[in-house]
């Protein structure tokens, strides 16, 4: 079926309307490239220690060369990485995926519950996981498939004696590092010295071997992988580097990544686009420290940022943001949530520098529409879709609408998921056979190609740009033996977009609201807990049953 794609005709000058995919085989060709393009340039930078791109390649390689040689894993096999960011982040991501495995990226506030689900979902062989989360490791690792755990310190790429102090201050000054013991744990160092001793095996690693297993939660409140392939990050890679490639200086650019790099949008647009052109990629490990956050950019001359629109009011509304120099500040991309007018217009105000909205998906690798970078201003829109993609919006029965019409997003394109690990009948409930991918977002199209998400389709609640699913958290509080019934639904939050509320029907009517965030607490990575826990009579349902969770938000 041949769509009409009025957005070409209003493409930035110098963005084609398609990519090459074929460019480079894998992500680790990519990286080859730019070590050789950029071999003694700076490549990431965490805690005042730089690493080159020289340095990534010869650490990664050593990490690789462990997996292989020490573990004996095999092709396919699958590595988790539970850690905020650090310098130990890429140079994992890139050892793994450079011996033909797979990433399975972890958040490092999840709870023991979320986690076993996790790990035991993926089949992970190994993990690596900071110390100040490696409890929550201990006492979920005996029920998984995980043969080898690696543990390390935040000072542990910093030179002797700062990486000492460091660790020493986290765990014994500021409490940071809870105890714990797990038998036969290796730490990250030693892995990169057993590594050194042995050769990295060539390893052929083609566009359809899975890259990332990429956890997103589902409609059946469980967590599923989406498998995120080679050619699928490469292709959103030359997509997206197409795109904003006419506004980046190669070779120059120093980009703040706050954003944690287990999220898809830092993953790819920070770990991969801006490698690509040689960039030099400022971590932030704690970002939600806002006045530290500010300290370490009044240090900097930024040329880049990308984050969630909570990340951009936060920074705003921080005392001493406005004397950071913005001189060179030329890209600030906004995705994960919806970017509110109202930030976007002080950031320009602030900052001199346009936000500019994007869209996509775990399930798109992410991007699929950006606006264009030369946007004199906040439009509304979450922009085009981006080079080799096609978008529309359909009805119910699948068909496809004109332009103004309300109906369901669907993309297709090369950045489009292989499927969820392991689960063929959600794959499919997800991607039809026409091979368009239904985000359960409800949008319309205008004339000029521009799309605007109108509402959801799906009950999900977005906070900070991380996914809640409310059959999740409802799961999670059905369990206290006081609740009879519960709903879970996203009210507006001017900080997070959205947070959670619970609407309650007691089974014991000595149960409270505290004791509800208690139980949250201890089962639900903190952007799942609730915000408001409300307790009624009853709740809203239709004449078969279900929970009317719209209206549970209207009222």
């Amino acid at each position: 079926m041949t769509i009409e794609r009025p957005w070409l005709a209003h493409y930035p000058a110098g963005v084609p309307a398609n990519i090459d995919v074929d460019e480079f085989p894998s992500i680790p060709s990519v990286l080859e490239g730019a070590i050789r393009n950029f071999r003694d340039r700076p490549a990431f930078t965490n805690l005042g220690r730089t690493l080159s791109y020289a340095e990534v390649d010869e650490l990664s390689r050593q990490f690789a060369a462990y997996l292989l040689g020490e573990l004996k894993l095999k092709k396919g096999d699958r590595v988790a990485i539970m850690m905020p960011n650090c310098l130990q982040y890429p140079i994992a991501t890139f050892g793994i995926l450079r011996a033909g495995l797979t990433v399975v990226n972890t958040n490092p506030m999840y709870t023991a519950r979320e986690l076993r689900h996790q790990l035991v979902d993926s089949g992970a062989s190994a993990i690596l996981v900071l110390d100040n989360f490696a409890k929550t490791v201990q006492d979920v690792v005996g029920d998984t498939s995980v043969k080898q755990v690696i543990t390390t310190g935040l000072g542990d790429m910093l030179p002797f004696p700062k990486r000492g102090i460091v660790n020493f201050v986290l765990k014994y000054v500021k409490k940071m590092v809870p105890d714990y013991d797990i038998p036969g744990a290796i730490r990250f160092r030693d892995t990169l010295a057993l590594g050194a001793r042995h050769e990295l095996p060539a390893v052929a690693i083609t566009h359809e071997d899975i890259a990332f297993l990429q956890y997103t939660g589902g409609t059946t409140g469980v967590a599923k992988g989406a498998m995120l392939t080679h050619r699928n990050m490469v292709a959103n890679m030359q997509q997206a580097s197409a795109w904003i490639g006419t506004n980046v200086r190669i070779g120059e650019e120093l980009m703040v990544t706050a954003l944690p790099l287990y999220h898809i949008f830092a993953l790819t647009a920070n770990g991969l686009v801006f490698m690509k052109f040689g960039g030099h990629n400022y971590l932030i490990t704690n970002p939600r420290d806002m006045p530290g956050f500010v300290k370490e950019l009044k240090g900097i001359q930024m040329t880049a940022i990308t984050g969630v629109n909570t990340l951009f009011n936060g920074l705003l509304n921080t005392p001493g943001f406005d004397q950071v120099d913005f001189s060179k500040l030329h890209l600030t991309l906004g995705g994960g949530m919806a970017v509110q007018r109202a930030v976007a217009e002080r950031w320009k105000a602030v900052t001199g520098t346009t936000l500019v909205e994007a869209y996509g998906l775990t399930e798109t690798a992410p991007a699929a529409c950006i606006n264009p970078m030369n946007l004199a201003e906040y439009n509304g829109a979450i922009g085009l879709p981006v080079p080799s993609t096609d978008a529309c919006v359909k009805d119910e029965e699948g068909r496809i609408l004109p332009v103004g019409e309300v109906g369901e997003l669907c993309i297709k394109g090369p950045q489009v998921m292989k499927g969820y690990w392991q689960r063929p009948e959600e794959t499919a409930a997800a991607i039809d056979a026409d091979g368009w991918l239904h985000t359960g977002d409800m949008a319309k199209m205008d004339q000029d190609g521009f799309f605007y998400i109108v509402d959801r389709k799906k009950d999900m609640i977005l906070v900070s740009g991380f996914n809640v699913y409310p059959n999740e958290v409802e799961d999670v509080i059905a369990m206290m033996p006081g609740v009879l019934e519960v709903a879970a639904v996203g009210v507006p939050d001017d900080k997070s977009g959205e947070a959670v509320k619970l609407v309650i029907v007691k089974k014991d009517p000595a149960l409270t609201a505290e004791q509800v965030k208690a139980h949250a607490k201890e089962n639900l990575t903190g952007y799942k807990q609730p915000r408001i826990v409300e307790f009624r009579d009853e709740l809203p349902k239709t004449n078969v049953g279900k929970i009317l969770r719209r209206e549970l938000r209207d009222s």
